[in-house]
């Protein structure tokens, strides 16, 4: 049966093209604009897996994508790295000259500010998603607008490319992982990263002590990022990514882990995503 993928974002976008990497073309979407609608689509059960955004190596970690994904009980799956590309579209026919505004995210004008500094004509316009922009300026035939959205955009919306890789920084890649509402059913075998989470007392080196254990069960930590307990001022959350060739020596790890912290959770056990 052909399942449904939840994305943030619309059709023709980095979530879009992650999907589709890991499930193949013919997929059911389900488009949500915001990552909480993502979570509630996964929760009433109208789609079956979701594709989110976790990390990326300019803007950082996304913060509040960890908090879902805890305390929402979603189990990590997979995972994907995404090199970022951005590319310039609009109509066929249409050329540099003819384009009076760009339309598109925030963080993809931000990316891509140097290159408009050679179109000082151009006015960017801060739009809710990169793809979306595409697709209307498709739909209702904009002239004289440009989209910046990945080049999968233009496939699917069959709008010209007017310049290729015009992000400022090109080495630019972000970190997906597929999430679901059940717990993963990953073969032992493919299993060789896990993102863990827990809480600690306030001891000193109780986050050391943590660490040397991953360390003497030949853990290689990828990932630590601290959250605060909401409910706790000044306590702390720990999420944690590891990678192993040993499977065993991840389940030594992490029973020890389990009686050592105050609070843990496997939030999924899955293939590495790096190449």
């Amino acid at each position: 049966m052909q399942k449904t993928i939840a994305i943030q974002g619309a059709e023709g976008s980095n979530h879009h093209k992650v999907a589709r990497d890991f499930y193949g073309a013919a997929i059911q979407l389900k488009e949500c604009m915001s990552f909480d609608s993502l979570v509630a689509s996964l929760l009433d059960n109208s789609a079956d897996l979701g594709v989110m955004a976790l990390e990326n190596t300019i803007a950082g970690s996304i913060i509040p994508n960890y908090a879902l994904i805890d305390q929402n009980n979603l189990h990590i799956t997979g995972e994907e790295y995404l090199n970022i590309h951005h590319h310039l579209m609009a109509l066929k026919g249409q050329k540099m000259h003819d384009i009076k505004e760009v339309w598109s995210h925030p963080m993809a004008l931000l990316q891509c500010k140097e290159f408009f500094k050679n179109y000082p004509h151009i006015r960017l316009v801060e739009d809710v998603d990169t793809a979306e922009v595409a697709k209307r300026i498709s739909k209702e035939n904009l002239v004289g607008i440009a989209a910046i959205a990945p080049k999968i955009a233009a496939e699917i919306f069959d709008l010209v490319v007017l310049e290729d890789e015009i992000q400022t920084i090109k080495e630019n890649s972000t970190r997906f992982v597929i999430v679901q509402t059940t717990a993963p059913q990953n073969g032992i075998d493919q299993i060789n990263k896990a993102s863990l989470k827990f809480q600690l007392n306030h001891k000193r080196g109780s986050l050391a002590a943590i660490l040397n254990v991953l360390s003497d069960c030949k853990m290689n930590l990828t990932k630590i990022q601290s959250l605060p307990v909401i409910k706790t001022p000044w306590k702390y959350s720990f999420f944690v990514d590891i990678t192993f060739e040993d499977y065993n020596e991840y389940q030594k790890a992490i029973t020890i882990i389990e009686i050592m912290a105050e609070e843990f959770k496997i939030l999924g056990a899955y293939k590495n995503g790096r190449r």
